[in-house]
């Protein structure tokens, strides 16, 4: 009985012994298999983090005014400080404040001409802070394509080096890891791409809500002028 237990026990540690052992692999040796493909996959997904970043921050800018603003503007316009109310305006440094700074200039002109002046200045205002999105909803929209594209070539030099093999022999080994090669870049495209997109829109629903405001504070101003002294 002793005997038939140390058998199975080395049974056991023969098969223990014999089983290969199972290999992990992180995110940067899965990137190396990828090629130059990969390369310009980090490129793209580095230009979308250094706009997103950027956008942020001037957006974070374009929201942050004081809310005594109109208030003063009101006072200095209605007691005739012209100066004041665009020294205010200067110093606040806003597009909101940059609007209004023009539309002050234009006090005494036709109403429609002062409200053509506001806007304009707002369009470019929301131009300055959409700089660079074009950019970031082509990497969105191109990386993925990157990606197959390098899984396309990679099963293209597969089949060539199949092709190749004299006899017609082909080992399973280099057959998974061509096949791996390739997918590698479809992984890379899609991470960049989806990354692209929720930046891209995050933004987009920033600026829409600096639109708003924009929109808010041109009709505030339009009622001021009308108000009587």
């Amino acid at each position: 009985m002793l005997l038939q237990i140390d058998t199975i026990a080395l049974a056991e540690e023969v098969m223990t012994q014999a089983e290969p052992a199972q290999q992990s692999i992180n995110l940067w040796e899965m990137a190396q298999y990828g090629g130059w493909i990969m390369i310009i996959l980090a490129i793209l997904l580095a230009i979308a983090c250094y706009i997103f970043i950027a956008r942020l921050v001037v957006i974070k800018q374009a929201t942050r005014e004081d809310k005594s603003f109109m208030d003063r503007i009101r006072d200095y316009i209605h007691d005739g400080k012209i100066d004041s109310a665009l020294n205010l305006c200067k110093q606040t440094d806003t597009p909101s404040a940059h609007m209004i700074e023009k539309g002050i200039t234009r006090i005494g002109r036709p109403m429609q001409d002062v409200q053509v002046a506001v806007e304009n200045v707002g369009n470019l205002e929301v131009g300055r802070l959409e700089k660079g999105l074009v950019i970031m909803a082509t990497i969105a929209a191109g990386a993925p394509m990157l990606g197959f594209l390098g899984t396309v070539l990679g099963m293209v030099q597969t089949f060539y080096n199949m092709a190749q093999t004299s006899g017609g022999v082909i080992e399973m080994s280099a057959l998974s890891t061509g096949m791996y090669q390739a997918m590698v870049t479809t992984i890379g495209g899609l991470i960049v791409g989806i990354l692209a997109m929720f930046a891209y829109n995050y933004l987009v629903s920033r600026i829409d809500r600096v639109v708003r405001l924009l929109e808010s504070r041109t009709l505030e101003f339009m009622d001021l002028l009308n108000e009587p002294a």
